[in-house]
């Protein structure tokens, strides 16, 4: 297995398991909305990061662009329910621009995913 495989089934775990952590704590926690959508973010997006590992080592897709959209995916999901969480537990930012910023580097990772279709696998 490629070690961006195993990096990115590593960041699938953590996030989980940030997820349910981060939902257990916003359960407990009056008014912590922004918790549990920080947790709600980790928790969708874990199942996808193991499936680009796995998809990049399938090679079904062409690893490079698969692995650079699991890596944008999760750079994203640790700014923007970084920050969020930050900010919820702490009542300050993670640093300016830290959500959108994650936020628009979410999509560029999901935009990634969907140009991997066109793009030839390696043969």
């Amino acid at each position: 297995m490629h070690p961006a495989d195993r990096m990115l089934i590593a960041l699938a775990g953590l996030a989980g398991a940030l997820g349910v952590g981060l939902s257990a704590a916003a359960a407990h926690i009056a008014g912590a909305t922004s918790l549990a959508t920080a947790a709600q973010f980790l928790l969708f997006h874990a199942p996808a990061l193991l499936g680009l590992a796995l998809l990049a080592g399938s090679g079904r897709a062409h690893p490079v662009p698969v692995r650079i959209a699991g890596f944008a995916l999760a750079l994203g999901l640790a700014l923007f329910s970084g920050d969020l969480s930050v900010r919820a537990l702490l009542q300050v930012p993670l640093f300016p621009m830290a959500a959108p910023s994650g936020g628009m580097i979410l999509i560029f990772g999901w935009v990634l995913v969907a140009i991997t279709a066109f793009w030839p696998a390696k043969r």
